[in-house]
């Protein structure tokens, strides 16, 4: 499983990015007061097409949204009233918070400092593929890992597509450079097809510093996604649904949704599903014929979660028509406003991210730009008041060199070993064992562990990894346990042992159906991924406090010192223990619980949602016991939802596996 994930990782670093000028072309030039005033286009154009669009998220599926423009501000004009200004949402303050760290790192943050920058500002108020990566980063783990197939159930959403356009905003002209740093961004939440649109908008924002044609840069889009990929065929198709139906979006889109949503596959058929959204957003472009008021009003009628796409769109199209592109009604909706928004951008989601004027944001970004464009070979020229940025237009992302902390090798006793540290793009780099002692039985070549181990217990290692210009060295702590005789359970124990799906399927979930097994059986099958996987102890609806058991029985006496508990996908309102204890059966036939008992990495210091990690195990070690039975018991989380169905649903758990060692 491991080895699946770190391959599946390889696409972080390889670069299939067809280039938009070719190798050694000439460098591209602007103005610096063209640029701002792109730079001012995207953000005030983002910030229209969010509020714009957010009376329409998630409201049409069946259908789309009726033809009666324009739909104008809404519901959002009493909140753009209430603050006075633009207000904060997911489609622009994640972005804000990483200018926040390119003005404090510099141009190329590295993923150790961007995910301290999550766990220090988002606290609350994020969803599906942002929410598990949050938790996955509390729990220790760096990215990719956190956006990986195989830890976050939430890969194939919406999430990386919205919230990273401002890593293209500053790489004006640096196509390769933007989709390629657009990728390696979006890995932070996603994977494999589910990063592809965030690389195709990645393009098309520095593209369209020197290209106004939207078919044109919906050309330079695809060419910048791999040639077999998901979202490129996708692409490809809203192409031909256009040229089918040159005069009726209605129907393209009736099309587009039958195949991408009612027939999509269980396991990714959702409203916020990245390939659908993105398809979404492409009709709307062509058929919004490089009109902002009415690519707007499309990218909301197109349905599914609108308002994403029409900020992302509303961004793009800014870059290509700058300022005077922007309808003044939309820019000024409040009277007596005398700049965009007020001018005003008001923090209302986002821990500590500090209130500004909507023209400083502008400004900053403007330098951020030049500072990088400048990194890359580009150079600012002119006199003050007419100076001109000269863009190295064949610049390329190189990632800073870190390491990436996801799982360690789960090494048992006379089982084989084949493990790469971070991926195998590292085979470019240099590794070094640099102290410590490997297990018995294995060998570390190059980022590779490979062997048989034939002694229990942890190994201590310093690893130093090399670029050929930087040197850098991390510890590690290696387990290598006794044989899992959970398969040789006699009996499996449990106080639910069926899922009661007519509860799940009356609640706000958000993971495909195929996912959750229909008995406790699972968690002894050694698979802790994929359909029929997750076990869920849902029972019947009740607010009462619940607890939690899983365990096995044995006809003969066992010696046991470890447990391991995988745990499963975790849902808005529950899924995730509180507290946790192990428990076995005495001679005398009474649970006793076991002695000295340790949990690494320990539980979350709390059981707010944000912080609870989807696909993670937990190593359960204490004073050897000899037992026919063994358990850990601890509390289900209760948490309250919005949903007036779900708020009634019992505490529960989700595991898929749960292992036992001597």
């Amino acid at each position: 499983m491991i080895k699946q994930t770190l391959i599946s990782l390889l696409l972080i670093f390889v670069i299939f990015l067809i280039p938009f000028h070719s190798n050694g072309s000439k460098p591209v030039k602007i103005s610096v007061s063209e640029l701002r005033d792109k730079i001012a286009a995207e953000w005030i154009g983002q910030l229209i097409g969010n509020m714009y669009g957010l009376p329409h998220e998630n409201k049409y599926i069946a259908e789309p949204g009726p033809e009666k423009w324009p739909y104008g501000y809404s519901k959002s004009l009493d909140k753009l009233k209430k603050y006075e200004g633009a207000f904060s949402d997911d489609d622009t303050d994640v972005e804000y918070m990483y200018l926040l760290q390119l003005e404090k790192f510099g141009s190329e943050p590295s993923y150790t400092q961007l995910r301290e920058a999550w766990m220090y500002h988002i606290r609350d108020r994020v969803w599906l593929a942002n929410r598990a990566a949050l938790g996955l980063m509390h729990f220790g783990y760096t990215p990719p890992f956190t956006g990986s197939k195989e830890l976050n159930p939430h890969w194939y959403q919406i999430d990386p597509q919205l919230i990273n356009e401002i890593w293209a905003v500053t790489a004006p002209g640096m196509v390769n450079y933007a989709a390629a740093k657009s990728d390696w961004v979006a890995r932070i939440t996603s994977d494999e097809w589910g990063v592809e649109p965030t690389i195709f908008y990645g393009a098309m924002y520095s593209a369209a510093y020197f290209e106004k044609d939207i078919n044109k840069l919906i050309e330079i889009g695809i060419k910048a996604l791999p040639a077999d990929g998901r979202f490129t065929a996708t692409a490809r198709e809203m192409i031909a649904l256009h040229a089918k139906y040159p005069a009726d979006w209605k129907a393209a889109r009736q099309e587009m949704a039958q195949k991408y949503y009612v027939n999509e596959p269980l396991m990714t058929k959702t409203i916020w599903n990245a390939n659908l959204n993105g398809a979404c957003a492409i009709l709307a472009m062509l058929y919004g014929d490089n009109n902002f008021q009415r690519t707007l009003d499309l990218s909301c009628a197109m349905g599914f979660d609108a308002d994403n796409q029409a900020a992302t769109v509303a961004g793009l199209m800014g870059v290509i028509n700058g300022m005077k592109g922007l309808p003044e009604n939309l820019c000024l909706p409040i009277a007596g406003w005398k700049k965009p928004f007020n001018d005003k951008y008001i923090n209302i989601t986002r821990y500590d991210l500090p209130d500004a004027n909507i023209s400083d944001i502008i400004d900053r970004t403007l330098k951020a730009t030049i500072a990088l464009v400048i990194s890359k070979g580009g150079k600012l020229s002119g006199k003050p008041g007419s100076e001109v940025l000269t863009i190295n237009a064949d610049a390329t992302f190189n990632p800073p060199l870190e390491f990436c902390l996801g799982p360690l090798p789960q090494m048992e006793i006379g089982k084989p070993v084949d493990f790469n540290f971070y991926t195998e793009a590292n085979k470019v780099y240099n590794w070094i064992l640099v102290s410590g002692t490997l297990p018995a039985g294995l060998t570390f070549t190059n980022g590779k562990l490979s062997g048989v181990p034939v002694i229990p217990g942890y190994s201590k290692l310093t690893l130093q990894l090399d670029n050929g210009k930087e040197k850098i060295t991390k510890d590690f702590n290696l387990l290598v346990r006794g044989k899992n005789i959970a398969s040789t359970a006699d009996t499996i124990l449990a106080n639910v042992r069926e899922l009661n799906e007519k509860v799940l399927d009356s609640c706000w979930y958000t993971f495909g159906k195929p996912m959750y097994a229909k008995t406790v059986d699972v968690i002894n099958d050694g698979i802790t991924t994929g359909a029929g996987s997750v076990f869920y102890s849902l029972a019947a609806k009740t607010k009462i406090p619940k607890v939690d058991y899983y365990g096995y029985g044995w006809k003969t006496p066992q010696k046991i010192s470890m447990l391991a508990l995988h745990t499963g996908c975790l849902e808005e309102f529950g899924g995730w223990f509180t507290s946790l204890n192990v428990q076995y059966l005495d001679k005398a036939g009474k649970w006793t619980p076991v002695e000295k008992t340790s949990i690494t990495p320990p539980l979350p210091e709390t059981d707010i949602v944000f912080f609870q990690p989807h696909f993670v195990e937990y190593v359960i070690s204490f004073d050897p016991v000899e037992t026919k039975a063994i358990r850990i018991i601890g509390d289900a989380k209760i948490e309250g939802h919005w949903n007036k169905y779900t708020k009634q649903v019992s505490g529960f758990t989700s595991v898929t596996e749960l292992s036992v060692y001597h």
